[in-house]
């Protein structure tokens, strides 16, 4: 059932000389204007400032016009007059009106701000009602220059109730606010009236704007202006010939001759026609009716096309963030790949580390952390208390080397994936300022590598504790200090005992030769692929906890998601369905 309200706007519609609006248009109508109005093309994509600006249009359209027809406002039908510099718009509304209300001159453009004449009735509702978003209205006359976003209201007793004239500035003029003014207002009309001249009227700017209106779905009239006695026949065929070359056939024609202008305004006979057909539709409630119903069906054909444009340049947009993503993970997962490699070849093992690994291994520490069976009543904690420093040194010396080499990797990520986005214009949108705090490790990473490490050694040091099941042949003679062997199991892990590593002193193979005498080859291979995995899933965690910064810096920009483009096809569909 409709409500009272609905019912009301669907009556006050057909009074109007309207087809009765299907209740729910207002309210999918609505909706498609907060849609188009909630996202950003942010992007540098092709075509991106087509894109924004249909956008800017199609919510400009659905503001100024579709809604406020669509809603059943009882408002004069509104004319625009539109055309190039020096067409003579003003003087043809000054003539239509009967007295002075827009300036004319020699002087272009003389228009500078739009001025809407209408019959007194509805001055008021024109000055209280945002008619033209962005436009603030103010009340008449005219002075000859007018500055700022204003649209000037005159009232005339010499228009009918129902028909409200807005002579627009020129969509050529110098002054590029004056086109936009131009577009919008042409986005408004119920009618837009196109005046161009004898001597202009093939400039391409005019058959752009009735292109435009032509696929904007206005109703479209056309004045032919300053006509030269002669030839004036030759050249109105020729206008018409263009009109229809330019899918603009349908639209109502008239022609002024070159004649004498008094005060303002031509002689009366030259607008008769003009005068006559604005009358006969707004003093004919089905005529005037069609007129209005022409032009929303045609904006609201319009939108079917127009719309999905818009989703797929939105498509674009989030196909090229996908990409961006995409080089985010590249690049950490290059450095981490880079990571594996360089604790699987021994490169870790030099310096500091490899001193404290020979400090340890050849001065009998390692020996003595291999002793003969403790007695029943010796507790493993009393041996864990004699560990030797140099065992805590070789940890440390580990800890310290592998913290370096995750935050030289992460910081070569963080890098990488700058250059990568630099090589998009849409990256360096995004990046702006950002890249020199993206461009390296993240200030809390080094104490998040630090947790990292240790708590993998602990990992480690617990595998030898519960995994480490000791050769029966061995474990008859053999007891271990599980600290000291967990820092050889790391030391074989980072590359110690590998055909690849070439080590001073011959101490190369030392780890794999006391694992695999005291473990068993297959017990070693269980607890280096289980630790190996372990530390690689950490470091791994890290790398995505840093990548998270790109992510966001991409949620910050404001990019539309995949949502928003499905949002746009469905709006289209529900606004067909509506009608």
């Amino acid at each position: 059932m409709t409500s009272p309200a609905e019912q009301s706007a669907v009556h006050l519609a057909a009074g109007n000389g309207r087809r009765a609006v299907t209740p729910g248009l207002d309210h999918v109508v609505s909706e498609l204007r907060d849609q188009i109005d909630a996202f950003r093309f942010v992007l540098d994509v092709p075509g991106v400032e087509e894109a924004r600006a249909a956008q800017l249009e199609i919510k400009n359209q659905l503001d100024d016009y579709v809604l406020p027809r669509v809603r059943g406002a009882a408002s004069p039908l509104l004319v625009v007059l539109g055309g190039s510099t020096g067409a003579g718009k003003s003087t043809l509304v000054n003539t239509l009106v009967g007295s002075r209300v827009s300036a004319t001159g020699v002087l272009r453009p003389t228009t500078s701000s739009p001025i809407l004449v209408c019959h007194p009735d509805y001055a008021e509702y024109y000055l209280s009602t945002d008619v033209i978003p962005g436009m603030s209205p103010v009340p008449g006359p005219a002075p000859d220059a007018i500055a700022g976003d204003q649209l000037v209201i005159i009232s005339s007793d010499s228009l009918p109730q129902g028909l409200a004239i807005l002579d627009s500035p020129d969509f050529d003029s110098v002054f590029e606010d004056h086109y936009e003014f131009a577009t919008k207002l042409m986005d408004a009309a119920d009618l837009w009236l196109c005046v161009t001249t004898a001597a202009r009227y093939a400039d391409a700017q005019v058959w752009q704007m009735l292109k435009r209106a032509r696929e904007h779905g206005a109703t479209i009239g056309t004045v032919l202006s300053r006509v030269p006695s002669g030839a004036g026949a030759e050249i109105v065929d020729h206008f018409a010939e263009m009109l229809a070359d330019n899918g603009v056939a349908e639209a109502r024609r008239f022609s002024i001759p070159e004649t004498r202008i008094e005060e303002s305004r031509l002689p009366e006979e030259c607008v008769e026609a003009i005068r006559e057909w604005l009358l006969g539709i707004v003093g004919n409630t089905e005529r005037r009716g069609g007129v209005v119903d022409a032009t929303l069906g045609g904006v609201l054909d319009s939108l079917q096309t127009r719309v999905p444009e818009l989703a797929r340049q939105v498509e674009a947009q989030v196909e090229l963030r996908t990409v961006l993503h995409g080089e985010v993970e590249a690049g950490y997962a290059t450095s981490l790949a880079e990571l594996d490699e360089a604790m699987r070849n021994g490169s870790l093992l030099r310096g500091e580390v490899l001193a404290r690994w020979q400090d340890f291994a050849g001065t009998g520490d390692l020996v003595k952390a291999l002793h003969m069976r403790r007695g029943r009543n010796e507790k493993p904690g009393n041996r864990r208390r004699r560990t030797p420093a140099r065992v805590r040194a070789l940890k440390g010396a580990l800890r310290s080397g592998l913290e370096s080499l995750i935050m030289a990797d992460a910081d070569r990520a963080a890098d990488s994936v700058i250059v990568r986005w630099r090589n998009y214009p849409a990256g360096k949108d995004v990046l702006g300022a950002q890249d020199v705090s993206l461009g390296t490790v993240s200030p809390e990473l080094s104490r998040r590598v630090t947790r990292a490490v240790s708590a993998w050694q602990d990992h480690v040091l617990e595998l030898i504790r519960t995994e480490g099941v000791t050769k029966r042949s061995v474990a008859k003679v053999v007891s271990f200090d599980e600290e000291a062997l967990s820092l050889v199991l790391m030391v074989g892990l980072l590359g110690y005992g590998t055909s690849e590593v070439n080590v001073e002193e011959g101490t190369s193979a030392v780890p794999q030769r006391l694992l695999k005498a005291l473990f068993g080859a297959e017990s070693l291979r269980g607890m280096s692929a289980k630790a190996r995995a372990d530390l690689r899933s950490r470091i791994g965690m890290l790398f995505d906890e840093e990548a998270i910064r790109f992510d966001q810096a991409l949620d910050a920009a404001g990019i539309p998601d995949e949502t928003t483009a499905v949002q746009l096809y469905q709006a289209t569909y529900n606004l067909e369905v509506a009608r």
